[in-house]
């Protein structure tokens, strides 16, 4: 099984994934007020005017976490992508947004 080291647990990171576009599937159950059309169309997760999703709440948890649209549960903590998506946004300098790890 999977064991992530200490350096890449999700509640060790700024939820970089969390500003990622995601788009949904017909299967996804989400709250109107949470969806967006994206650029061709597609019903995708809506992001606030800071480029975060709009189902994080306060703490920057998932306030749907348990009925997260697909996309966001085949999100790997750890995995290449997420190793990926933090490289990139370490890279993109936010003064308002530090990446606390990599």
């Amino acid at each position: 099984m999977f064991q992530p080291d200490s350096s890449t647990l999700c509640d060790r990171c700024d939820a970089v994934c969390c500003r990622l576009t995601v788009v949904l599937r017909d299967t996804d159950v989400v709250a109107p007020e949470l969806v967006a059309l994206g650029s061709v169309g597609e019903r995708t997760m809506a992001h606030r005017p800071d480029g975060w999703c709009v189902a994080l709440d306060s703490g920057h948890r998932c306030s749907i976490y348990a009925t997260r649209p697909e996309a966001c549960r085949r999100f790997t903590m750890a995995g290449p992508y997420c190793l990926a998506v933090r490289v990139d946004y370490a890279n993109f300098t936010r003064p308002a947004i530090a990446l606390t790890l990599i």
